[in-house]
């Protein structure tokens, strides 16, 4: 896919990485921070909405804490035209379950990610998809998604806290999360818009402001609402995305890699998952030859570490919402 580039300057960087730090930050707030006068922020980002560099404002919720187990697979296709390509895309968008769905170049062609109650709710709509689909599919892939590291976007400045790396986490595990139909109300609203207004929330759950400031506050101290981010089309501005899924020697090495590739600022997910590669890291890069060094680093400083790597790139995310819309 190419795209139409995008110049942009280090204020407008230094307010893409607090917006995704934290997206409900106000604009008085983010032009302290960078320097500038607020009505200057609201029309920097003004201007990235309006250029497609903002997508949109997107808040990460733990829904293993409301009750669900995720499902990730990944599909590779046979017989396929562009007419049923879309057709299948749209298929797993306008599920009500997935959370993710992604094109790549690589390994495979369609990855989705599902929130599901339990396997039996995931069997019924995967028998329902073979029945549609089952002949397009060359292979698939399947593993139970159970942790998801998110870092900040380093990269984004000239110069970077490493202490300040981590973004949140999605762990499976732990207690569930008692909630409500006002909070998933809430919930809901925030997973499409993370910047609405208290009183636009108020007014869409007819709810106060003060019941709304409450219960945001409390399903945050419960972490089932881990962060407010923004989604940024990162290849209008020069970035290309590499997902690399590493298979090790001694699985021992894990954490030792993990904290040493963490500082780097490139990196912005670790995911793990059972049943597939022992190491899954997400990079935005410049280029190939970039994400190569990355990997050469990685390579010579734990060199019986890797037995063999696997990379895919250039996603095209059709969907990325962290709550089942049910």
């Amino acid at each position: 896919m190419h795209y139409y580039m995008i110049s942009i300057d280090l204020k407008d960087r230094k307010i893409l990485y607090e917006l995704d730090y934290n997206s409900r930050q106000s604009t008085t707030k983010i032009g302290k921070k960078v320097g500038l006068h607020k009505n200057v922020v609201l029309y920097r980002i003004n201007r990235l909405l309006k250029n497609g560099v903002i997508q949109n404002f997107y808040t990460v919720i733990d829904s293993y804490k409301l009750g669900y187990e995720s499902i990730r697979f990944y599909i590779n296709f046979r017989h396929i035209t562009p007419e049923i390509r879309k057709e299948i895309v749209d298929y797993f968008v306008n599920n009500k379950y997935t959370w993710w769905v992604g094109t790549f170049e690589g390994s495979y062609d369609l990855a989705i990610v599902i929130w599901v109650k339990n396997l039996k709710d995931f069997h019924v709509f995967w028998e329902k998809t073979l029945i549609k689909y089952h002949k397009y599919f060359r292979s698939k892939i399947f593993s139970n998604y159970i942790h998801l590291r998110l870092f900040r976007e380093s990269f984004l400045l000239d110069d970077f806290n490493k202490s300040d790396r981590e973004q949140s986490q999605l762990i499976r595990g732990g207690n569930i999360v008692e909630t409500d139909e006002l909070d998933l109300k809430i919930l809901r609203l925030l997973s499409y818009d993370a910047r609405v207004q208290i009183s636009e929330l108020a007014k869409k759950t007819n709810s106060t402001i003060d019941t709304v400031k409450n219960r945001i506050d409390k399903l945050k101290k419960n972490e089932v609402i881990l962060a407010y981010r923004v989604n940024i089309d990162y290849a209008k501005l020069g970035y290309q995305f590499f997902k690399v899924n590493i298979d090790l020697n001694d699985y021992k090495e894990r954490g030792r890699i993990i904290n040493y590739i963490k500082y780097n600022p490139h990196l912005v997910m670790i995911d793990k998952a059972i049943g597939y590669y022992d190491l899954e890291l997400d990079f935005w890069v410049k280029n190939l030859t970039q994400f190569h060094e990355i990997m050469d680093e990685i390579t010579i400083n734990f060199p019986e570490a890797i037995k063999n790597y696997e990379y895919v790139h250039d996603p095209i995310k059709y969907k990325m919402i962290y709550l089942p819309q049910e």
